[in-house]
């Protein structure tokens, strides 16, 4: 199977559930996990076989996003803000509108120090360490009832320093 054989065949059979387009976007992004490479490298080079390893891989892959799962929880990531953070089903998948809440937040506090930022429910911890290296002179804390959810934001604290 080549790379391009392999993105067709997800985007078919992930078009059953869901619309073109967006099974194009998963497609890709699922491609560039599984591959290690990015659209244009695989355009590029479209004809290269896919080692069966990573046809595994993106078997069992497409096999949980056919069931509805989604595509965040299937790759344990999400971006938010331009970190790659981990997620998995004990957090909310971090939002855009979060990420433009937080970059309000940037934006209006900037240049100011002394600031004391709680955040309660933190999940995945994408707000609290956003701020905090946006506003690196200011307290941020984080706070969640639930210990794995915590985990998981401490886990990506230490990701990103």
């Amino acid at each position: 199977m080549t790379v391009q054989e392999a993105y067709q065949s997800l985007v078919a059979r992930l078009g059953k559930r869901y619309e073109l387009q967006e099974a194009r976007n998963i497609s890709e992004w699922v491609m560039e996990y599984v591959t290690g490479q990015k659209r244009v490298d695989r355009l590029m080079d479209r004809d290269a076989p896919v080692p069966v390893a990573q046809q595994e891989t993106l078997s069992a892959i497409t096999s949980e996003l056919e069931t509805g799962k989604p595509l965040q929880y299937v790759l344990n990531e999400a971006w938010f803000a331009g970190m790659k953070l981990y997620v998995d089903e004990n957090v909310l998948i971090p939002r855009p509108e979060t990420e433009e809440l937080v970059d309000w937040i940037i934006e209006e506090n900037r240049g100011k120090a002394g600031l004391r930022i709680l955040d309660v429910g933190t999940g995945s911890g994408c707000i609290a360490i956003a701020l905090a290296k946006a506003l690196p002179k200011d307290t941020v804390r984080a706070f969640d009832v639930s210990e794995p959810a915590l985990n998981i934001a401490i886990r990506n604290a230490m990701l990103q320093g």
